[in-house]
């Protein structure tokens, strides 16, 4: 499970005048929103924003936003970045209810690639998604999502239906078998392929 991280922060006036003046001042313009509460305009450390951004799996992880005395336990939903500078401008948190179900983006990983037939051969490793769409329990949201593909030759795919998912989580896409990965043939084998296939022809 992803770790929870504490982001303390302020309230703020609305208005792009007074968010450029907190941008000045080190801080990220910030908004709460969902549930039945009202939209919680807030600002953080800047500084600080950028070292969870950092860890690469903020997205997928439990934000508890301090303000006021009160922790808001949140999921970050989107960082709009500066075009050049790349500085974060502005964050999104989506409050999370008890016990509630989240959408999020995870990303996948593949293990026992030496076990691979197709992989040992010269195979190439196609990796269609990179990180699989899921509902999960806002309290068990996985870092990753580890594949085996220990057995698989060329030509051989893996669907969401061969993947098993932690408990708790579903896949957020549910009218499709899609691929996530497969494995094709080198190029060097391609050619050899098409060589005697050409061959085998001109022999006819």
């Amino acid at each position: 499970m992803s770790e929870t991280f504490t982001l303390p922060a302020e309230t703020r006036r609305a208005g792009k005048g007074a968010s450029r003046a907190l941008r000045r001042e080190g801080r990220v313009p910030a908004v709460v929103y969902g549930g039945n509460d009202e939209v919680l305009a807030i600002h953080v450390e800047a500084k600080e924003l950028v070292r969870q951004l950092g860890t690469g799996h903020f997205f997928n992880s439990i934000v508890e936003v301090e303000v006021g005395g009160a922790k808001v336990r949140t999921l970050p939903k989107d960082v709009a970045f500066h075009p050049v500078s790349d500085r974060p401008l502005h964050v999104d948190f989506l409050r999370l209810a008890a016990n509630g179900k989240v959408h999020v983006e995870v990303p996948v990983h593949f293990a026992n690639e030496a076990a691979s037939p197709g992989l040992k051969r010269g195979g190439v490793l196609n990796i269609v998604r990179h990180e699989l769409e899921l509902v999960c329990d806002a309290d068990s949201i996985p870092d990753e999502i580890s594949i085996d593909v220990t057995g698989l030759d060329i030509g051989d795919s893996i669907h969401i239906s061969h993947v098993t998912l932690p408990a708790g989580s579903a896949s957020a896409i549910t009218d499709r078998d899609f691929t996530i990965a497969t494995i094709v043939a080198p190029s060097a084998l391609k050619s050899e392929e098409g060589d005697t296939t050409k061959a085998e022809a001109e022999a006819e």
